[in-house]
């Protein structure tokens, strides 16, 4: 049997057996640390920025936590217009929310190796990251996407018994002609090939929040970026099943 072949027959068989189509695989851990900014971890110095690290290090300290959200302001923001909702969903699910507003990917690697994953054992760690990357020419999507398979190579070597559920990165703007729209897609198209269907998944919801002619509106967005009440309630429904399935629960 050649090589071609032999390929063949293993991605069928993978689907036939994960029920998840296989993506060309990228490997999480083939990315050098430190070799550019976005995989360079550092902390900030805003004033809020360690007191909500010192306060995420306590939650996690508690233990019982089955599900991580992992982020910037957009997953952060799950405490403020997501509350409702993220009671409703995770609080019986016992969820962490890991989102920073203002975050990059390296300020999120730097919090997962300074103690938010610590001795703890979750089902499943949502991650949705790389938008405020975007902006200006600092980050090529190339780089961006190496951040976040970064933090997955982090979750999946710090917690190896946790799945993964790598998301899109959000549309900003009210428009494909926005720029970082356009750079945060070619990101999250590279990070898509981190998929294994096994450990690693990936989930593209942007056109949940987009109306018939791919527009983002302020209904769901106020400012084009920030989801408010509906926009959280619209992410959770469109992201349940799959939720559900990776957690391994019936309902």
């Amino acid at each position: 049997m050649n090589k071609k072949m032999l390929l063949l027959v293993l991605c069928i068989s993978a689907v036939l057996f994960t029920g998840y189509p296989v993506i060309a695989q990228t490997v999480p851990c083939d990315v050098v640390i430190g070799s550019h900014p976005a995989v360079t971890p550092v902390s900030r110095t805003t004033d809020w920025w360690m007191p909500r690290h010192k306060a995420v290090l306590d939650r996690i300290a508690q233990g019982n936590v089955d599900l991580l959200m992992v982020g910037d302001s957009i997953t952060h923001g799950w405490e403020n217009s997501g509350k409702a909702t993220w009671d409703k969903y995770y609080a019986s699910r016992n969820a962490a929310n890991l989102g920073f507003s203002g975050d990059r990917t390296e300020h999120v690697l730097w919090r997962l190796q300074n103690g938010e994953i610590d001795n703890i054992h979750p089902k499943l760690a949502v991650v949705m990251i790389g938008t405020n990357n975007s902006g200006g020419d600092q980050y090529t999507p190339e780089q961006i996407a190496d951040g976040i398979k970064a933090i997955v190579c982090t979750l999946r070597t710090k917690l190896p018994d946790t799945k993964v559920l790598v998301l899109s990165i959000f549309p900003r703007g009210d428009s494909n002609a926005v720029a970082q729209r356009a750079k945060n897609a070619k990101a999250s198209e590279l990070a898509s090939k981190l998929a294994d269907g096994k450990m690693i998944f990936f989930l593209d919801i942007n056109k949940t929040f987009l109306n018939e002619k791919g527009e983002l509106t302020r209904e769901v967005m106020p400012d084009l970026l920030h989801p408010q009440e509906k926009g959280y309630q619209l992410w959770a429904a469109a992201m349940e099943p799959t939720i559900v399935e990776l957690m391994g629960e019936t309902k």
